[in-house]
């Protein structure tokens, strides 16, 4: 037993030295305080490193097929009454939603910014149940009413008994309402007094789109959009008058879920219009994102990045149309971004090389430093120093 003791003995890599020979110095222990504060800095910042996880990203091709994508809005209108605006959708498979009106509501803002009413529809929805003529005429005894369409008819059996059902008519057969008010079901509604009655107010508009994962737009208009010999135009409404005031601030805006560390940069932005009757654009760049946290927990999502571009409406131009355009599309690169903590032995490591990495230089340091002295002290005993 004795002689394993003495082999483990002289395989001792760090023999002792005797306290007699050692020299305390005050440069070797003030060296010793500032390489102890800077190994206790190191050591809690890679304890903080280890403790909070880390995320990791990747790019992969995005391979994913007859997905919806999800488009979140908040945007503010402060010179549009909500009455007057539409939202549209189409992309670039055909499908389109003009006049959007689900999963959406609307605010009604006074001049300060202040809500004066939250609601999901538009007006001018309200049926007639008794109104005064039946495609010109009176109703005779017994007959079932059926309101005129004012020439928008697609046969003689159709009916328009609402001032919106009027609209939708002129929109199909690519007209455009101008005056709501020689129209009947219109004025009894009140439509084009409730329009009146909102000038000079704003418009929150807030909900979500579910499109097609393909390139498209969405844009919001102030009148009602039809497509006539494969164009887009309004129904803008002449009494509002001959130009519109698009100023808006989009509040929020994403495409999916959000997720930690996104940024999406129309968060906040504000557009005030300098000239009237104006196109505003933005070019929307959308790259498919999946965000993976440390519990597991996957959230698909998307990121983007944008350019905006203004265009002045100018009369008898059908393509440039007063309102706030968003053309998205899709990037077919998918970023993954997984969440994950630092393994304990690689933080077991790096404290490793701190502490001796701290303690090597600073002895060398210190070494310098004494021999230094010790050199200086020499020359002044000796007369040579200076």
């Amino acid at each position: 037993m004795a002689g394993v003791m003495n082999r483990l003995k002289n395989l001792d890599a760090y023999p002792k030295i005797n306290d007699d020979f050692y020299s305390r110095t005050l440069s070797g222990g003030l060296i010793t305080l500032a390489s102890s504060l800077v190994m206790l800095i190191l050591f809690f910042s890679e304890l903080r490193l280890y403790l909070h996880p880390v995320t990791e990203s990747q790019l992969r091709v995005d391979t994913s097929r007859g997905e919806k994508l999800r488009i979140n809005f908040d945007a503010t209108f402060p010179a549009l009454a909500c009455s007057i605006i539409s939202l549209d959708s189409m992309d670039i498979s055909g499908e389109q939603h003009l006049d959007v009106r689900h999963d959406m509501s609307k605010r009604r803002l006074d001049a300060y910014g202040n809500v004066i009413e939250t609601r999901q529809d538009g007006i001018g929805h309200t049926k007639i149940e008794n109104p005064l003529q039946k495609h010109g005429g009176r109703l005779e005894h017994n007959e079932t009413y059926c309101g005129s369409c004012y020439g928008a008819e697609a046969s003689d059996d159709e009916c328009c008994n609402s001032c919106e059902e009027v609209r939708e008519a002129y929109r199909k057969k690519g007209w455009a309402m101008t005056d709501p008010d020689i129209i009947d079901q219109c004025k009894r509604e009140g439509f084009v007094q409730r329009v009146k009655e909102e000038e000079g107010e704003g418009c929150n508009i807030f909900g979500f789109l579910e499109v097609n994962k393909v390139a498209g737009s969405f844009h919001f208009v102030p009148g009602k959009t039809f497509r006539q010999s494969g164009f887009h135009l309004q129904d803008l409404l002449v009494f509002q008058g001959d130009s519109y005031n698009i100023s808006h601030k989009v509040n929020s805006l994403t495409f999916g879920d959000r997720f930690p560390g996104v940024v999406n940069p129309l968060d906040g932005v504000q557009w005030t219009q300098e000239t009237l009757n104006g196109m505003y654009q933005y070019f929307i760049k959308v790259v498919p994102t999946e965000y993976t946290d440390v519990r597991g927990h996957v959230i698909q999502s998307n990121q983007f990045s944008v350019t905006e571009h203004f265009e002045k409406t100018e009369a008898g131009r059908t393509q440039s149309l007063p309102g706030v355009f968003f053309f998205y599309d899709l990037s077919p690169i998918k970023v993954i971004f997984t969440e994950q903590h630092v393994e304990f032995l690689h933080f077991l490591t790096n404290v490793c090389a701190i502490v001796g990495g701290i303690f090597t230089v600073s002895g060398i340091i210190d070494s310098f430093v004494y021999h230094g002295q010790r050199a200086i002290k020499k020359k002044m005993e000796i007369g040579k120093f200076g």
